[in-house]
């Protein structure tokens, strides 16, 4: 009796122990992570599908919200918040730059060199100070071509990020490079189908209008941005990498399912 005791004390402790406590995967981040609602289909952030690529008890918990920057996302409290609901242990992935470039926009505009390279220093050592664990990615590539090559619209932002990787010892996802590989190989023509290109005879119930936008991803766009995360992730040396499946036939698909749902 005693060693049955004994033996469900210990369960009990382990259980709740910071090591036995569930790591979950944070987004901060902007409308190109961003979840929507059902009625916005097909628009659709690579932050809702990443969960698809991922262990059935991973828990990703995305905070992206369209149109913030790093100075925007800070301004409104939502990066206070997001630290508060966070555990020690936890992953956040900090995607900033298409907003940030915004210079028509005081409230977002936050100069790469200066400010927004402050406001992720800012991020990087707060998360620490709570023992989150940070990763930098840099921001997705918009279906922009000079001719047949593409064009890294937000370059400064990212190289930010890339001079911070060394500076302060924080692993980064570059999804601009992996994105633009990935369109350079689509081509203008091959990579449309990742963006928002619809006409009114496709009935998309988020656009009967249609729509033509080069920055925000479709439901494929969203899928296949996830893939390159998710393959970013499982080189990394943390422990959420054991999280990310061996194979992700949910975020490769050739054909839309129609919605934003894992098979």
């Amino acid at each position: 009796m005693r060693g049955a005791l004994f033996a469900a004390a210990a369960c009990l402790a382990a259980l709740a122990s910071p090591a036995a406590a569930q790591t979950r995967l944070f987004i901060a981040s902007d409308s190109t992570a961003q979840t929507y609602a059902a009625n916005r289909y097909p628009q659709t952030g690579w932050g809702q599908m990443l969960p698809c690529g991922m262990t059935p008890d991973a828990v990703v918990v995305n905070r992206a919200i369209g149109g913030r920057s790093t100075k925007s996302f800070l301004a409104e409290g939502r990066w206070d918040s997001l630290l508060a609901e966070a555990k020690p242990g936890d992953v956040v992935l900090i995607q900033f730059g298409h907003n940030d470039a915004s210079t028509a926009k005081p409230e977002r505009y936050a100069p790469a060199a200066t400010l927004y390279r402050d406001n992720l220093l800012r991020m990087i050592w707060e998360a620490r100070g709570r023992g989150l664990v940070p990763v930098l990615v840099t921001p997705p590539v918009r279906r922009s071509f000079d001719g047949a090559r593409v064009k890294t619209d937000f370059a400064a932002y990212s190289e930010v990020m890339r001079s911070l990787v060394s500076s302060t010892n924080t692993p980064l996802l570059d999804l601009e490079a992996r994105s633009a590989d990935l369109l350079q190989r689509l081509g203008p023509d091959g990579s449309r189908k990742l963006y928002l290109h619809f006409t009114p005879d496709d009935k998309m119930a988020g656009f009967p209008n249609g729509i033509d936008d080069d920055t925000h991803f479709s439901e494929l766009g969203a899928r296949a941005m996830a893939e390159l995360v998710a393959q970013e992730l499982k080189s990394l040396k943390l422990p959420i990498a054991d999280k990310v499946l061996a194979t992700r036939p949910d975020l490769t698909r050739t054909m839309p399912l129609g919605s934003a749902a894992c098979r």
